[in-house]
């Protein structure tokens, strides 16, 4: 990904990172590493992941289309 000549190889994971410190990062504060990885693995897992609505799915959520597929 991300070579040089290709700078629209990283776009998803800058939305995603952008949007990860946005909602998350910039409003806790953290006393270790392993409590941030941990809230944000959590985050990533419980919500972002299953219940979050993404635009490029018309505003569903993944639990929705995978329920929308079967």
């Amino acid at each position: 990904m991300s070579r040089k000549g290709n700078c629209l190889d990283n776009a998803p994971m800058e939305s995603f990172f952008h949007t990860l410190k946005v909602e998350r990062v910039h409003h806790r504060v953290y006393a270790t590493r392993g409590e941030a990885r941990r809230d944000l693995f959590a985050y990533i897992e419980g919500f972002c992941n299953s219940r979050r609505l993404h635009s490029g799915t018309g505003y569903r959520s993944p639990a929705d289309m995978e329920r929308m597929a079967a």
